[in-house]
This record gives C-alpha cells, structure tokens and sequence, in this order.
C-alpha cells in the first residue's frame, strides 16, 4: 500500500488544504513508492502563522537551551541512521552506502555543528574614548528554506539547523521529487517532543507551495539551493520587497590538470568528482582540462575507470552510480547527449541508457560518460548537465588553462591539481569560483563560507556567514560618562 506524506505544521501532521495528492517515484524502479500533499498558499499561511505564534518562546530561549534541542534532535538523527538511509536511496535512487556513509551522516553533522554555533557565536564591540559600540545580532522572525532533490535531508539540514541556532522559526520546502527524509525528519521531532511550530514542514511544487512561502510578507528571509533560472525569479521578488536573500544555483565546474599533478588519488578523486551521485551534484567537475602533454595518458585512464563503474541497483554495495531522480531529468540529460552528438563532441565511453536486468529494468539510469573534441563556447560546455557527463579539454599554458575555467556564466567551483603551490595559488586567486580545492575533492569544513558567483548564486552559506544571513545586526552606541 502507497504511504501517504503530509504538511508538518505546529507539531502535527496536516493534509494539503484542497486535499490534492502529488505521486513520488522510486527512481531505481520507475514506480510509484508514496503519495504526498500538495501544498499551496493556504498551506504555507498556516505554517508560517504556525512559526509566528513559536518565535517569541523559541527566540527568547537561552543559546544553550536552543544547542540542546538541536543536539536531542541529531541524537534522535542518529539512533535512525539506517532508516533515514534506506528512505533516501528509495526517494534519490543513489546507492545506499553513499547515503548511509556519507549524506545522512553529513545531516546529523549539520544539526551538532549549529548546535555549538548557537553557544560560540559572538558580535564585535568597538571602545574609541568615550564611545562604547556594541553590535546586537537577532534573529529575524520567520524563514523560509527551500532545499533541491539532488541531496534531500543533506541540503535540507544545511540550511534548518543556522536558522534555528539563531533563534528563527522556519518554514521549510523540500522538494516534491524528494520528500520521504523530511517527513522522516517531521516524525523524528514529533517524536522527542521538539517545540511545536519552530520548525514546520510543507511539501508540494515549488510554482504554488514555494512561490507562495518566498511572497508571503511575514516571511523575512528565503534560503534557496535549486537552478539558476529559479533562483532569478526568487531575487527578482525579494529585490523590490527588500527580503533577505540566498541563493545556492548551479555550476559548470572546471577542474585543471597540470602535467605534474600529483597522481596517488587523481583519478579515483575525479571518478568521484565527475559521476558521484550520477553526476547530481552542484560541486562535480563537469569540464576537465588537462595539459595537452598528459592529455592522453589521462584521458585513457579516467576512460577506462569510467567504464569499469557498476551502475545499476542501489542496493546492491557493489554500486556506484545509481539512477537519475526522474523521468523527465533522465529525458533532460538525455538530449544533452544528443546535443553533444550535433555539437561535433566525441564519445569516449557511456553516452546511452542503461536498463539493469531485475526490479531496476524500469529505472533511470545513464551509462557513465566521457566527451571530448567540444570547444569552450559550445552549448555542451556552457549548459549546466546536471548528469554523469564530464567533457576532456586540453590546453598548453596556465593562461589558456585559466581562461577556459572562467569561459562560463557559472563560478560555483573549482579544482586544481599540480605540486607547483605556487601556480596553485596564483590560480586560486584568478579563477572565478566561490569555492577552489587543491589537489582534493569535496573536502569539508563547516565553518568555511560556501556559494558561488555570476550565475552561481548570491550570499554565503556555512559557519557564521549562515548565523549572520539568519540574524539582523542592531549597533548600539554608548556614551561613556567622563570622569
């Protein structure tokens, strides 16, 4: 029998006002695993009325007092690791070790990081002789945060667990395409008795649900992580309704490679960086550009460890690329390969779909797959795939090299792979990305600024950048009395 998943809003769960239902597909099977509300603006008006009514109790809790609560909730996280993996490969289609392994752990990690941001987070006093300045930072009121399908309760958490440090109340959307952890996540709450209406939860699309959340006036500031085209629809709403904004987008990621890159982890870190999660994820390295003295050499290899991925059923641990998340992404990245064809783009490997014998013969799977011969300026190369699509470039100088990492509207990330440190930081300083790893992948530290520029989005997320989006500073000056 179908599972059904509603609104959690003020504690309880909620059908959509109108009672419509949306299907959710497994996309490893192609079928139909749950059914949820589809919210619109009624909805989303009981939520944040929800959250207004929590905010003044819930802001005026001590800093430790809102850290416990965050830290009871990672703790309740935890004691269900398995169960929230299980969900997130059904709803994502990605293999269950990744989500086991790495993305519901990073969500617990998420809560317990803002829960001690909660208690260190600190503003600036400024003495100059008779003058005392002090900053005050308070939270904002009522929040929206709406999170992608490409790491559901991951990018979710990253952006709930700040706000409610600060002291906000939220109201978050998560993706139709992937609800199953966040109404996991809303019976983990109900279940440790977490404050009612601090956080609440309403699903649905993102033109009704998502759009009445980011126009509705008590709502101070949104949070978003989703496609650039959306994104700008957002800012051009807050913009002249003076809402505070952040916008994670998307990204055509460059990744350099000198001849004398360092050779112990490249190949397996850029199997990883390029097919990982199917190639779902805003940080891959979409264009990889090699220096034309080793082009061929690793262009071989990376072609021959593509092609030796086990792509098919998430629940078998022998898997690494899983399925695409639906139907209509799977047709998207499909034309884009047939774009790459009339591109004059070479195929190296992978380039079809690929229907796994057993329960997975009607899932969305893309066999992983290398390009070549694409030049800078073509549509392969400056449309964001979002699939396991990567295109070889070669280059002859560090110039050139710089030039075609920052031939892109996108500037999310970039890699850069060589021993020289000293290119590696003339390149970390000139390339155009929010974001530059040396030598490395997708390593993490909370308390860096995360986001990109030009299309790539607006503001930061991570460490106290996020505490100080979710706040509004206040100075206060003082008149110290002369003696």
């Amino acid at each position: 029998m179908t599972s059904v998943l509603t609104h959690y809003i003020g504690g309880d769960w909620r059908s959509a006002t109108d009672g419509r239902l949306l299907d959710v597909f497994e996309p490893a099977t192609g079928r139909v695993h749950a059914q949820l509300a589809a919210g619109d603006s009624a909805d989303v008006e009981a939520a944040v009325r929800a959250a207004s009514l929590a905010f003044p109790a819930w802001s005026g809790l001590r800093h430790g007092e809102r850290a416990s609560w965050l830290h009871r909730l990672a703790d309740a996280m935890e004691a269900c690791l398995n169960e929230l993996a299980e969900a997130e490969s059904l709803d994502t289609g990605k293999p269950i070790w990744q989500t086991r392994d790495i993305e519901i752990p990073r969500a617990i990690s998420n809560f317990r990081f803002f829960a001690a941001a909660a208690t260190q987070f600190s503003s600036e006093s400024h003495h100059d002789g008779a003058l005392l300045n002090y900053t005050l930072r308070a939270p904002l009121g009522v929040v929206g945060c709406i999170s992608p399908w490409n790491l559901p309760l991951y990018l979710l958490s990253w952006k709930i667990a700040p706000a409610l440090a600060a002291g906000n109340c939220v109201v978050a959307k998560p993706s139709e395409v992937t609800p199953l952890t966040a109404h996991h996540l809303s019976e983990i709450m109900h279940r440790i008795g977490f404050p009612a209406g601090v956080l609440n939860i309403v699903h649905g699309h993102g033109a009704e649900a998502g759009r009445a959340l980011v126009e509705h006036p008590l709502v101070k500031a949104i949070s978003f992580t989703g496609s650039t085209t959306v994104g700008r629809q957002i800012a051009g709403f807050c913009g002249p309704a003076l809402k505070k904004v952040s916008l994670e987008l998307g990204g055509k990621n460059p990744v350099l490679v000198f001849a004398d890159a360092p050779r112990a982890d490249l190949i397996a870190t850029l199997l990883r960086s390029s097919f990982q999660n199917a190639g779902q994820i805003c940080l891959c390295g979409a264009r990889i550009l090699v220096e034309r003295s080793y082009y061929a050499e690793f262009r071989d290899a990376l072609v021959d460890a593509a092609r030796a991925l086990a792509t098919g059923d998430p629940l078998d641990p022998e898997t690494r690329v899983g399925a695409l998340v639906s139907a209509a992404h799977h047709a998207k990245v499909m034309g884009c390969i047939e774009q790459i064809r009339r591109d004059g783009g070479q195929i190296l490997c992978g380039g079809k779909a690929l229907r796994p014998a057993g329960r997975c013969a009607g899932g969305w799977f893309i066999e992983p797959t290398v390009v070549e011969g694409l030049g800078a300026d073509c549509r392969s190369n400056q449309e964001e795939i979002f699939g396991p699509v990567v295109s070889l470039q070669a280059f002859d100088s560090e110039a050139e090299a710089l030039a075609l990492a920052n031939a892109s509207s996108y500037g999310l990330a970039a890699q850069v792979w060589t021993r020289d440190l000293n290119r590696a930081h003339r390149l970390a300083a000139q390339v155009e990305t929010g974001i530059v790893w040396i030598n490395c992948w997708m390593q993490r530290d909370l308390r860096t600024p995360f986001g990109g520029m030009k299309a790539s989005g607006m503001g930061r997320e991570g460490g106290f950048e996020a505490m100080r989006f979710f706040t509004e500073p206040r100075n206060v000056c003082v008149q110290l009395e002369s003696r």
